[in-house]
């Protein structure tokens, strides 16, 4: 069982950066993959980067190049560093974490993003 909450969402102005962080408690030793995923109203979620245990990530185009994934394994907090925002980045972020013991990811709550032009 894995327990993610997400947090530091909020408003920002176009061009600025936010910090995302995604802390997971619980039995999270054997997690091996983490995801940051948004969802914008009227839209399907969008998957946007992944983060392994062994450090490879990998962003999704609508992000590459502004956004950044990165994971504290000792604190278990994944974060997501976001620059150069831009309106169409408003949604709500969520993390999800792949265990070994388990066939389906674990998934956060979510924070809000919103992004003024």
């Amino acid at each position: 069982q894995v327990q993610l909450v997400e947090s530091g969402g909020g408003l920002v102005q176009a061009g600025g950066s936010l910090r995302l962080s995604c802390a997971a408690s619980g039995d999270t030793i054997y997690i091996h993959t983490m995801n940051w995923y948004r969802q914008a109203p009227g839209k399907e979620r969008e998957w946007i980067a992944r983060f392994t245990r062994g450090g490879t990530t990998v962003y999704a185009d609508s992000v590459k190049g502004r956004f950044t994934i990165s994971r504290d394994n000792a604190k278990n907090i994944l974060y997501l560093q976001m620059n150069s925002l831009k309106p169409e980045d408003t949604a709500v972020y969520l993390c999800n974490a792949y265990h070994s013991r388990y066939g389906s990811p674990f998934w956060g709550q979510g924070t809000q993003v919103t992004v003024s032009s």
